[in-house]
């Protein structure tokens, strides 16, 4: 069965940057420093070459001389230029269609598979992937589901004919996804407390015993190299913080632990155990991230808030937890960014999970930097995405106005330099029922070309 056919986006897709681009007379939002009102962005060789005022550029275009046929301009007045947002924690092209298993790729057999990597499961043809970007999501972290240690996430570009092509990172760390630690006591749980218990003492034991061999695998190979190599604890290497032998290259802390928590009892436990490991740690949920600032502070815990429009986690709870939760974490002072929360068909509404934020103590501003710049800082891309800055991926969008409010529009996104092609499956359908009215004669408008 190819699983692939069941949905199949169907646009070319972009060729490489061939010529330079000037994009004229937008207001930039560089994210990184002050907005430069009346900029002239320049693209060339998938990267960004500069954004500048158009006086200044207009010093620095006089002692040019563009080669033949010179460079595409954009005329952007009025509009406003930020860098493309990033969906952090997806499942975006490794899940299609909810109902149909075989569309289901983030989960592999087992509990514990370090080293599975999602980036090599990841499908360049999801019809998710256009619906996505046409607001204004370019580049998204994708993760593993599943199991105890489902393997590594990656950061891809959501543009490219093979998920090689799509690979920003092809791995970043190792996803952790921690029991409850705290029985559930719900009308609907059917199992005892006292199993319940069994169970999370279980699953941690065998997440200790996962990390505790992957570290004694590592320091018989320090003192005996012809052991042989074993693909599973191998994969663990970059999360591991261990002392080198004499003469020979150590392990090194590379990579975060994605541990995916969030109930207080989980954080607690998931962050005390990491901070025994010398893990770094990123937690991903964190709705009772605020009970317990000082331990993420002391170990230096960054999280991935999983989406504001959620209700309260307990009866007790302020109704506005989810909204706030963005906003508390700032005033502590505890580094993070905001993913969607959403199904993965509904990645497109990333920003307004941002939006709401602001609704609730978030600065328009934050809320921004949360979907891009903090964004790549957490997922370790920010050298490449995140802001506009000399030498970062050209990967931006222009649009009508703040990218996170309901009623603006995305007019064209570059992605490394390259001008996405914005059509998806929803502005065919668009297209095609209007075009019944129009058949129908109730819509006097051309046919949009």
């Amino acid at each position: 069965m190819v699983t692939s056919s069941f949905a199949q986006d169907l646009t070319v897709k972009a060729p490489p940057q061939d010529l330079p681009v000037l994009i004229r007379h937008a207001t930039a939002h560089p994210v990184s420093g002050p907005d430069v009102p009346d900029s002239v962005i320049w693209l060339a060789e998938g990267k960004i070459k500069g954004v500048y005022s158009a006086s200044d550029f207009a010093g620095i275009e006089r002692t040019m001389s563009w080669k033949a046929p010179g460079p595409v301009e954009i005329d952007a007045t009025g509009k406003h230029v930020y860098p493309g947002m990033i969906a952090a924690y997806t499942q975006l092209g490794l899940d299609e269609i909810g109902m149909i298993e075989a569309t289901h790729d983030f989960n592999e057999l087992g509990s514990v598979v370090p080293e599975v990597r999602a980036i090599a499961a990841v499908n360049p043809d999801s019809t998710v992937l256009p619906v996505t970007r046409a607001n204004g999501i370019l580049a998204a972290g994708v993760f593993p589901r599943g199991g105890l240690i489902p393997g590594q996430p990656a950061v891809i570009q959501l543009e490219g004919w093979t998920w090689e092509d799509m690979a920003i990172e092809p791995s970043i760390g190792m996803v952790i996804e921690w029991p409850n630690v705290r029985p559930v006591s719900s009308w609907w749980m059917r199992t005892s407390e006292a199993e319940q218990k069994k169970q999370a003492r279980r699953s941690i034991d065998a997440i200790e015993n996962a990390f505790s061999t992957a570290v004694s695998y590592f320091e018989a190979r320090r003192d005996n190299p012809k052991i042989a190599n074993d693909l599973r604890w191998d994969a663990m290497r970059g999360v591991l913080n261990t002392q080198p032998a004499k003469g020979t290259m150590g392990l090194t802390r590379q990579w975060p632990v994605f541990i995916v928590a969030n109930d207080y009892d989980q954080i607690v436990s998931a962050v005390t155990w990491a901070a025994s490991m010398k893990l770094r740690v990123v937690l991903v949920g964190g709705m009772d991230a605020m009970l317990c600032t000082e331990l993420l502070k002391k170990n230096n815990v960054s999280v991935i808030v999983s989406g504001t429009q959620r209700f309260p986690k307990r009866d007790d709870s302020d109704y506005n937890q989810a909204f706030a939760l963005p906003a508390r974490l700032k005033e502590s002072g505890i580094p993070f960014c905001i993913a969607s929360g959403e199904e993965t068909p509904h990645e497109r509404n990333t920003p307004y999970a941002a939006g709401m934020a602001t609704a609730h103590g978030l600065s328009q501003e934050d809320a921004i930097r949360a979907v891009t710049l903090s964004a790549a800082e957490i997922l370790g891309v920010s050298g490449r995405l995140g802001s506009l800055e000399k030498d970062k991926d050209a990967t931006l969008i222009i649009t009508t106005g703040s990218p996170i409010e309901v009623m603006t529009q995305v007019t064209d996104a570059f992605i490394s330099g390259k001008r996405i092609d914005l059509s998806n499956k929803q502005t065919k359908l668009y297209e095609k029922y209007r075009e019944r009215y129009r058949q129908m004669g109730e819509l006097k408008e051309a046919p949009a070309k």
